[in-house]
């Protein structure tokens, strides 16, 4: 095993993760501040509501801290980064609230609180999620994220292209196969796999590539991040398996054991639980070998991935 992969968390490490946490709360209340912006008429008090409900007041944010960890280690940092970060919070927040509905997954319960169809109603959920997944694009195009026009274009594309349908709606759409819906489906290892990618991968692994595009990546650095983000994604998935196998409701904020019941394939199954555990710490170890080109100012990042694999919720 690559000799990082055993370190421990250092006691630091919280303490950068809960303030980069209440530096993008921050910034996501002002976004949804009940004053309308420049070109917009009104905004509807239950809709913003609801929008809030889905968004605020709890998560790790560590897709923000993606962002921001991966431009600081390339010498960008500000308030750009962290408008990147929230760009790719929000769209998360919104696939949250759209999974969640009775259509999709049927949870009640989302961070230890009542999901936006049960706080509110399906209608309500529905544009709430809309809402925060253009307020998503709305944050990358605009000028205070990046002065450069084709910094936050790219922004924007590369947000869609991990959100959409080769990305993360494809892989939800591969989820609701894969429970049957449609007919018979057994994936095989590498189908779950390909799934996991689409439907969590491909947005954990754009939030560390925004960092990079934000902070000006060259060619292998980019490359670099990118192999590091989409193995920690692979890496958190498997790692959010297990915790739905051995976790409990209350430690979770989400109801456990939901996967199993459902029927869905997760590497738990076709690996067995300790086997699992197993193909965690082989991802975890080649998500922290793609950053050895990067040196002691990347630790950090490596330290999002041991956290990633070890968290508890």
């Amino acid at each position: 095993m690559h000799a990082q992969a055993a370190s421990p968390l250092s006691t630091a490490f919280p303490d950068r993760l809960g303030a980069l946490a209440a530096r993008t709360e921050a910034l996501l209340e002002r976004l949804l501040s009940q004053a309308p912006q420049p070109g917009e008429i009104a905004r509807p008090a239950r809709l913003l509501e609801a929008m809030r409900h889905g968004a605020l007041g709890g998560g790790k944010r560590l897709r923000p801290f993606l962002a921001v960890e991966a431009a600081r280690l390339l010498g960008q940092e500000g308030d750009g980064p962290l408008r990147a970060g929230a760009g790719v919070e929000l769209l998360h927040c919104y696939s949250l609230v759209h999974d969640d509905l009775p259509a999709m997954d049927d949870d009640d319960l989302r961070r230890g609180r009542p999901t936006v169809h049960k706080a509110y109603d399906e209608a309500t959920a529905i544009l709430a999620g809309d809402a925060l997944q253009t307020l998503a694009f709305e944050v990358m195009a605009d000028p205070e994220t990046d002065p450069d026009g084709a910094v936050r274009a790219e922004l924007v594309l590369g947000l869609a292209r991990a959100a959409g349908l080769g990305g993360m709606a494809g892989g939800q759409m591969l989820d609701l196969a894969a429970e049957g819906r449609y007919g018979r489906v057994d994936l095989d290892e590498a189908g779950i796999r390909t799934l996991q990618a689409m439907k969590t991968g491909a947005i954990l692994a754009f939030a560390v590539e925004a960092g990079a595009i934000i902070g000006r990546a060259d060619a292998a650095a980019r490359a670099a991040l990118l192999a590091y983000g989409r193995g920690l994604g692979a890496a958190f998935q498997i790692a959010d398996d297990i915790l739905d196998r051995e976790s409990t409701t209350e430690a979770l904020g989400k109801a456990a054991g939901k996967d199993a019941a459902a029927g869905k394939g997760t590497l738990v199954d076709r690996l067995g639980l300790e086997g699992a555990k197993r193909e965690a710490a082989r991802l975890l170890d080649a998500t922290l070998a793609a950053l050895d080109g990067f040196g002691p100012e990347a630790e950090t990042l490596r330290e999002a991935a041991r956290f990633t694999v070890a968290r508890s919720s």
